[in-house]
């Protein structure tokens, strides 16, 4: 290379945006949920586990139950009960190990980053979901029962849904909560104080339209009607778009060292 090639200045148009985009900042936190040592066995965990239930399934229950649709609803628990915790420590770790300072010294636009996280735990949980469905796929074809193939494409894509947005609600109980403890512990108590409440007969009306355990259960178990559809949607509103708004007005505005 020549000196006069090396003299030459860099011009750079002043709106030019060199600021990391929301994509490259997605691929960042993708690998920071599998690099850490908690992320890692977290996610080994979520496979290990779905393996243990889906086999012991078909070795215990009835050969009638070792249908897609018997074994999905077995095999997506653990997926269900520990990707909302990886949501949550993906924007915790933020600011338990004050790394926030950095992230927002480099990318100032807080949206920006919240957008990232967001796309992360999507795309993590539709991995996450296609591990699990190679799973129950391969134990239900060894089962070979009857009509185990009914209704397989609706319930993929309703899993999808059911798995991305438990991910996506522990992402936004983290953004309430700041810190993983209180976001856990909230996330584990609040929809279950809440459907006790809810049992109750003055709330049987409005139960299933709040309720994300009457509302999202049945979508990997079943073809949902528009009734049942209107009631994920409500349910949503409730514990996953709301608290995301909460929290995305308290990272714009917290100071990133507290």
């Amino acid at each position: 290379m020549s000196a006069a090639v090396l003299d030459t200045p860099i011009s750079v148009s002043p709106t030019t945006d060199l600021r990391p985009g929301v994509a490259r900042l997605a691929a960042v936190e993708l690998r920071n949920m599998v690099n850490t040592r908690a992320g890692f066995w977290l996610q080994a965990a979520i496979v290990a586990i779905t393996v243990i239930a889906v086999t012991l399934r078909v070795v215990v229950g009835d050969a009638s139950q070792h249908t897609f649709v018997s074994l999905l609803y077995w095999g997506r628990l653990p997926a269900a009960f520990l990707l909302p915790v990886a949501g949550i420590l993906l924007v915790t770790s933020e600011w338990s190990q004050r790394t926030g300072m950095i992230t927002f010294a480099l990318v100032p636009v807080r949206s920006r980053v919240i957008g990232a996280k967001l796309l992360a735990s999507i795309l993590a949980a539709i991995a996450v979901l296609s591990i699990v469905l190679a799973i129950v796929a391969a134990e239900a074809a060894v089962a070979g029962v009857a009509g185990t193939w009914a209704n397989v494409l609706p319930l993929v894509g309703q899993s999808a849904i059911y798995l991305v947005t438990g991910m996506v609600i522990g992402v936004a109980f983290g953004m309430v909560a700041l810190s993983s403890t209180p976001a856990i512990v909230a996330l584990s108590t609040l929809p279950t104080a809440w459907a006790a409440l809810a049992s109750l007969p003055i709330f049987t009306g409005v139960a299933p339209w709040l309720d994300t355990n009457r509302s999202l259960n049945p979508l990997t178990q079943e073809v949902l009607s528009g009734t049942q559809w209107a009631h994920v949607g409500t349910s949503l509103a409730a514990w996953m778009l709301l608290p995301l708004l909460i929290g995305a007005w308290r990272i714009s505005r917290r100071e990133a060292a507290s």
